[in-house]
């Protein structure tokens, strides 16, 4: 377990170390005092980690912004077909539905994400872990998101203590990591796979 979750309680040992719960500075002196260099080697030490996750978000909110349509475009197309009789237009219609739903809780979900609620990490989670069984590009992805959103780093970055950190260092900021960019290609490729196939699938009949 990590020290690191316990850094902003009160230390005598560390007068240096911040306490959120100690009054509020009058003074600027007094406030420079209360932002010690150690908030900002914490930050820093998880701000990879940090934006990580928020990366995440982001791409969940690609994805909620692409299968909405898709949803849509799956019900409107099955309803609008013909052979009603065997009931297979509404079988489609009904995943269409699952599409908007999942869509809008995963931009739900991906809102949350970057602005690090602490119920999102559970709901990412969850995603994740569904995600596993897109084998192979959606079980890597969903592993590395389930490595950043199970993992130390990432419960000490949806803490408390790490909010307060950002709070007290909003000069430090994040920059999207490259392994994030490589799985925002993969995702937009797959998604833009699966739409392709819907739409050729729909001129063959």
């Amino acid at each position: 377990m990590s020290n690191d979750s316990n850094f902003f309680q009160s230390n005598p040992s560390n007068p240096g170390a911040f306490n959120p719960y100690a009054p509020t500075p009058t003074t600027n002196d007094a406030y420079v005092q209360a932002v010690p260099s150690d908030v900002e080697q914490f930050r820093k030490k998880y701000l990879s980690h940090e934006a990580s996750v928020k990366s995440i978000g982001v791409l969940y909110l690609i994805g909620a912004f692409l299968l909405v349509p898709m949803g849509v475009f799956i019900i409107v197309g099955s309803l609008s077909g013909g052979n009603q009789a065997n009931g297979a237009p509404l079988v489609i219609a009904a995943v269409g539905g699952f599409y908007i739903i999942l869509g809008f809780f995963q931009g739900f979900v991906g809102a949350g994400l970057r602005k690090l609620r602490g119920w999102t990490r559970t709901a990412a989670i969850v995603l994740s872990a569904f995600g596993l069984l897109g084998f192979p590009v959606g079980t890597l992805i969903s592993g590395y998101f389930l490595y950043l959103l199970a993992s130390e780093k990432g419960r000490i970055v949806f803490s408390e203590q790490y909010k307060e950190a950002i709070t007290q260092t909003p000069h430090i900021k994040y920059k999207t990591s490259i392994v994030v960019w490589i799985f925002l290609g993969l995702l937009v490729a797959l998604i833009a796979v699966g739409v392709l196939a819907l739409l050729f699938s729909g001129g063959k009949r």
